[in-house]
């Protein structure tokens, strides 16, 4: 996923698209801090591409939140510069469930768990976001398990 990333770098770098590059660079730049995160002092390998799903989900979680206080002050030149961002990001991520898939998901998840109640919620959603990082929209998925425990 990493050398995807930088290709696309190269090539948004020679078209000159500096909008797609400043993207491309934060996207590295977020891979790059969570590699130091890691391992700290001692020398390690790169984060794999779990992890990068992750740092990509973030920052998909950090453009939505940004897009609805730019809309809700009527930024609406600020809310398209992050949607273009959010759009890109996005791109890089394998494809998300949708609402049957991810009601599927959830049923084998509570099943695996042995989840009764709304107490057994966090068991639940962590065996989840081991599965399903980056492929999941976890806020809406928490919402369904709720529904169904309690």
């Amino acid at each position: 996923m990493r050398e995807t990333i930088n290709q696309a770098l190269k090539e948004a770098m020679k078209a000159g698209d500096k909008a797609k590059v400043s993207t491309l660079r934060l996207i590295t730049a977020a891979i790059k801090d969570r590699d130091l995160g890691i391992r700290g002092d001692v020398p390690a390998q790169p984060i794999g591409d779990a992890e990068i799903v992750e740092v990509l989900a973030k920052m998909v979680k950090q453009r939505q939140e940004s897009i609805a206080v730019f809309e809700a002050n009527n930024r609406a030149d600020l809310a398209d510069k992050e949607k273009a961002e959010l759009a890109l990001i996005r791109s890089f991520l394998p494809a998300q469930l949708d609402d049957d898939a991810m009601g599927e998901a959830i049923g084998v998840a509570i099943a695996a768990v042995g989840a009764t109640s709304p107490k057994d919620m966090g068991k639940v959603m962590a065996k989840l976001k081991a599965e399903y990082a980056g492929r999941m929209d976890f806020a809406r998925a928490s919402q369904m398990v709720k529904g169904r425990l309690g």
